[in-house]
């Protein structure tokens, strides 16, 4: 019975059980029932109801990969997975020589909208050809990361690099039924490459009349949040931003929104995005990332320029007066495409070398 070691740079929430904590679980089952034995490390948290069923493992203090290779040098492990891990470092050469595992490593990194600066390019790309043989498959959660992978370590690995998309419990999120008009969801990590900031200063030019019509909900934490709020409070936008902390029912939520907005500046395949069309609500973001690979702009959302205050006010100014909407439902493409049953699939066909 072969056994496999997934390793992720993931804090487990106790206050949310999200779209990757429900592929875990998922992939978890998949692997039992194909007769592998499954030990999961993860970076930090606290081990929740949600993973009872998993042989859970958590670094805390220490750095993950290190807590990780000491476990993997006493039981030597057949198959590695990692996820949200840096490619290509030294981690993988010493994790290859103990027992020879077969490692996949899965990119859900996202990159600067600009690139990397030249000096960290170069860094990069030596790495690439320095440890990249001790990965046997890449796999990107979108072409663009796909892409990324390529551009960053080198052409070198396209055949052994691929894309898995990521994928969600459909039957999870209650469907929007309802016009909810004026009121906006943003599901994010509150940190500077997720532009809330963007967000703030598109809400506080629009007409004083508008602003009136209007109500963001924001859901998440993160390093940013108290400037976040100040910026509200400086700009009077109390009425208009509204912070909810992290919450364990989003997918109960998401149907009370007319839209969901994400001024993300760095994307690979957004999980929340997802969960928004399965909802069945419309998105409005920025074409970073694998962005432009799942929203259409006018079809099941809105996109503008990362960074472009005046293109975002302009989007919701124009909603707020009815010029523009998206009235045909938009759940459709994720039920057909990105759910959680077809990714879980699609890794453990990975198993099959």
């Amino acid at each position: 019975m072969k056994q496999i070691a997934v390793v992720c740079n993931y804090k487990l929430n106790p206050s949310r059980v999200g779209g990757m904590d429900r592929f875990f679980v998922a992939y978890d089952r998949a692997c039992k029932n194909n007769g592998f034995r499954i030990k999961w490390f993860f970076s930090d948290g606290k081990i929740i109801e949600f993973y009872q069923d998993l042989d859970v493992h958590i670094a805390g203090e220490e750095n993950l990969p290190t807590f990780f290779l000491k476990y993997h040098q006493e039981h030597k492990f057949d198959i590695i997975i990692t996820h949200f891990l840096e490619l290509c470092t030294p981690i993988f050469k010493k994790l290859k020589g103990n027992g020879k595992p077969y490692i996949i490593a899965v990119d859900h990194n996202p990159r600067p909208i600009q690139g990397f600066p030249l000096k960290k390019r170069i860094k990069i790309k030596l790495k690439g050809r320095l440890y990249s043989r001790f990965i046997d498959r890449f796999i990107g959660v979108s072409e663009y990361t796909r892409h990324q992978i390529l551009n960053d370590y080198g052409q070198g690995l396209s055949s052994k690099t691929d894309v898995v998309y990521n994928g969600i419990a459909t039957d999870v999120y209650k469907k929007r039924t309802e016009e909810n008009f004026g009121k906006f969801i943003v599901a994010s990590h509150l940190r500077p490459s997720k532009g809330i900031q963007d967000l703030i200063h598109a809400v506080s030019i629009l007409p004083e009349e508008l602003k009136a019509l209007l109500k963001v909900d924001v859901y998440g934490e993160g390093p940013m949040e108290k400037e976040l709020k100040k910026m509200v409070a400086d700009k009077n936008l109390d009425g208009q931003l509204n912070f909810k902390g992290s919450s364990p029912d989003l997918p109960n939520l998401f149907q009370n929104y007319s839209y969901m907005l994400q001024p993300t500046y760095m994307e690979c395949f957004s999980l929340s995005i997802l969960e928004s069309l399965a909802s069945n609500v419309p998105v409005i973001t920025t074409p970073v990332g694998g962005n432009p690979e799942i929203i259409v702009d006018a079809q099941n959302g809105f996109i503008y320029e990362a960074g472009n205050v005046e293109q975002l006010s302009t989007i919701i100014r124009n909603i707020l007066q009815k010029i523009r909407a998206i009235t045909t439902s938009v759940n459709p493409v994720v039920e057909e495409s990105y759910y959680l049953e077809k990714m879980v699939s699609e890794h453990a066909a990975l198993l099959d070398f």
